[in-house]
């Protein structure tokens, strides 16, 4: 089976450029529902001409609609999926569960692939998408090349991998960090990257969570997976070019070329990583510097008046761009070579292995011996990956039509399914017909601008007269002008009938029984509890059975773990149960048990709603990253009673990443919290079992807001830090008189919108 190597465009440079350098596929954002939203994008007639033109190579064209949709857009969703149904682009790149639903129901023609948003990280997870109509998984990032090829062997199944690029420090979809402390979501496109801003912690000031990039090279033969992803919709062409060159490279069995990936490092990389591929890494964050480096070409040798020397290892020329590691400051110094000396003589160029000496700029930092020096740009590079490309308007895709033409003695008439035209005239009979035959078939395979191109023509002429090529031109025109191509309009899916909540209930959700001991269960109408790999099925029998919900966790990276536990709980009678991954799907009975659906599984739309009730859930929960306005609005749709959040400790993300400072084969491998602050703002990092969640130290609460909103339940959480019975029995009575706690976080709840 041949791989699939698939690029991404920012724009449609970036497209011509990936399908020249031989993408097998490209994938792309339209002005909306991208969740690279500050890309440039695509309008709808680059959408056209770039697909036509890719259709023409044997190409492929994926259209990402990865986003969350708030219920008030699902009418901009329709004319989305319009646009990708109109110009035949060959797949869409899912987040939304309602928006999932909607594909399926009103526009069965596209194909559906699970974005890497939807967190599959196990094979249960993408045998559960798999059931959902999805033809193709995108991968999380974090998986091993075992994990990969267990999920990858499902029959049927298409998966996709990520080979190159920039890495989110964590579990994509399962970041609401931009979001809650900035209002710019990465769930909606609009991430601005706290996780690469410095933090202070327990080794100062660094960038605990600033990943490098992934950079697979040769290891991608081992790949098993269907296709093979280049991240870099925000990158330019240039960079798209050469990243694309080196691995079809590679991918066509030349091998690892190493100019190749020198090119790449000088055109835009952080510093190159394989990741968790072959096991658990901690070589994956760069705490000292951030952004782009380069190609590392030498240390300084000496600095003296303004004249830096070093030898360089690689060739480098005048207007050239350099960068160098400055000790104390977050990103590298860079300026463009604007003299260069060799020998105490001025060059254009220094080659390899040559010792050179450099004017620094005036506002150069202080540099000293021994630092890094990087080639971060060279015009050489830049003229290297030239692309051509059609020339504008030779692409566009066109609705294939059938004509008929007959010819009578007075008049020639042409229609194609309810279009109708005709010309008059006096028409003789012809020394040849045929002729007549071939100046119809010229005339009307000119369809200009249209958007439709001939496929059949029918000639009936049964008197073998003969009509002057002009006439039949005059035919054309009439006909193909009165032809309007009109789209059936597509509409929403029916929903349900909305759920009707009338008292609500109150929750509490914890992961620490002992925190519930001063608070009287009676006025508690359900009590949540997050299961572990530790759990002991006797703990539980402390809590009211009858009141209690079982919690799998969001991300599980070895199921078999968890399904003893699993096992032995459903045999005991527990019939409530929540989830926050699709993997739990796979795992938990499709009958005969009540089934939550916590707020990683994204419910921002009566569309999603509709599809969590399909998939069987009894009732869904808010988002915490959520606007009051669409859970109002939310709150009136959905024929699933839905849980508001109203205090609790969010984790702002969930990571595979460790910060721990010791070495893995040193790890004690317990609860550990890691205090760190930014602009401010305190923060407490958990690592526990090789996985990071980051915390505000402030808890969110909308416990003031819930009054105004109708939700079928109220819920409490006192999971993942250590609550005294006091403090939560404190906490949990404030809350219920709909009072926030003091020093609390709101997140975007009172924002007009989210972003």
């Amino acid at each position: 089976m041949k791989q699939e190597l698939l690029a991404p465009a920012g724009d449609i440079e970036a497209g011509y450029a990936a399908l020249y350098y031989g993408a097998d596929a490209v994938y792309l954002g339209l002005k909306h529902f991208s969740a690279r939203a500050t890309a440039a994008n695509f309008s709808e007639d680059d959408l056209n001409a770039f697909v036509a033109y890719a259709h023409s190579l044997n190409r492929k064209v994926y259209v990402a609609i990865n986003t969350l949709v708030q219920e008030d857009e699902l009418p901009e969703l329709l004319k989305t999926l319009d646009v990708c149904v109109k110009y035949q682009v060959d797949a869409l790149i899912v987040q939304d569960l309602g928006v999932a639903r909607v594909v399926r129901e009103s526009y069965p023609e596209l194909e559906l692939h699970a974005s890497t948003q939807m967190a599959v990280h196990n094979k249960e997870g993408a045998l559960a998408l798999q059931k959902l109509g999805f033809s193709r998984v995108v991968l999380a990032r974090e998986l091993t090349l075992g994990e990969i090829k267990e999920i990858a062997a499902i029959p049927n199944l298409e998966t996709e991998a990520f080979i190159h690029g920039a890495l989110c420090y964590s579990y994509s979809g399962l970041c609401m960090f931009s979001s809650l402390e900035t209002g710019k979501s990465a769930n909606r496109g609009k991430c601005l990257y706290p996780c690469r801003a410095v933090f202070e912690g327990e080794q100062g000031a660094k960038h605990y969570f600033s990943m490098k990039d992934m950079a697979l090279q040769s290891d991608v033969l081992k790949m098993p997976v269907t296709s093979l992803k280049i991240e870099g919709r925000k990158k330019t062409a240039l960079y798209v070019a050469a990243v694309v060159d080196y691995y079809r490279h590679i991918l066509d069995g030349k091998g690892d070329d190493a100019t190749k990936a020198e090119h790449i490092r000088q055109i835009f990389s952080r510093p190159w990583t394989k990741f968790h591929l072959h096991g658990k890494n901690k070589d994956v964050i760069d705490r000292d510097f951030v952004g782009h480096r380069g190609l590392k070409i030498g240390k300084i040798g000496n600095v003296s008046k303004n004249i830096l020397t070093f030898k360089t290892n690689h060739k480098i020329a005048r207007f050239d761009g350099i960068q160098i590691d400055v000790p104390g400051e977050e990103k590298p110094f860079g300026f463009s070579l604007q003299n260069l000396r060799v020998n105490a003589k001025n060059v254009f160029e220094a080659k390899a292995g040559e010792n050179v000496e450099i004017k620094l700029p005036p506002f150069a930092p202080n540099l000293v011996k021994g630092l890094d020096i990087y080639l971060a740009s060279a015009s050489e590079v830049k003229g290297a990956y030239d692309y051509e490309k059609p020339k504008p308007g030779a692409y566009k895709q066109r609705y294939p039509i059938d004509v008929s033409v007959r010819v009578e003695k007075d008049k020639i008439s042409a229609e194609t399914e309810s279009f109708y035209y005709e010309v008059s005239g006096n028409f003789e009979k012809a020394e040849n017909p045929a002729k007549t035959l071939d100046a119809a078939q010229k005339a009307f395979a000119k369809t200009g601008e249209t958007d439709f191109v001939l496929q059949n023509l029918e000639v009936l002429n049964p008197q073998g007269l003969f009509v002057p090529a002009s006439m039949f031109n005059e035919l054309r025109r009439g006909l193909y002008e009165s032809i309007k191509v009109e789209d059936k309009p597509r509409i929403l899916p029916d929903i349900p009938q909305p759920f009707d909540a009338k008292e609500p209930k109150w929750i509490i959700k914890t992961d620490k029984i002992e925190s519930l001991s001063k608070i009287d269960l009676q006025e508690v109408d359900e009590v949540i509890f997050l299961l572990s790999v530790d759990t002991k099925p006797e703990a539980l029998r402390n809590l009211p059975k009858n009141k209690l919900r079982l919690a799998l966790p969001t991300v599980c990276r070895h199921t078999k773990l968890f399904e003893p536990l699993i096992e032995q709980l459903l045999s005991e009678g527990y019939k409530k149960w929540e989830i926050g991954n699709y993997w739990a799907l796979s795992v938990l009975p499709k009958k005969g048990i009540d089934l939550s659906f916590d707020y990683p599984l994204y419910v921002m739309n009566s569309q999603a709603s509709s599809s969590a009730k399909e998939m069987g859930a009894k009732r869904v929960t808010f988002s915490p990253e959520d606007v009051l306005q669409n859970i109002k609005n939310l709150v009136e749709v959905s024929p699933l009673p839905m849980v508001l959040p109203v205090y609790g400790d969010v984790p702002l993300f969930i990571s595979a990443d460790c910060i721990r400072s010791n070495a893995c084969k040193d790890c004690p491998r317990g609860e550990k919290w890691l205090k760190l602050k930014r602009g401010g703002i305190s923060y407490e990092a958990l690592s526990r079992d090789c996985q990071i969640m980051l915390f505000d130290t402030r808890p969110l609460c909308f416990a003031s807001e819930a009054k105004e909103i109708k939700a079928a339940a109220y819920r409490v959480d006192f999971c993942y830090r250590s609550y005294t019975a006091g403090k939560a029995a404190e906490i949990w009575a404030k809350v219920r008189k709909f009072e926030d706690i003091e020093n609390c976080a709101k997140a975007n709840i009172n924002k007009p919108a989210l972003l």
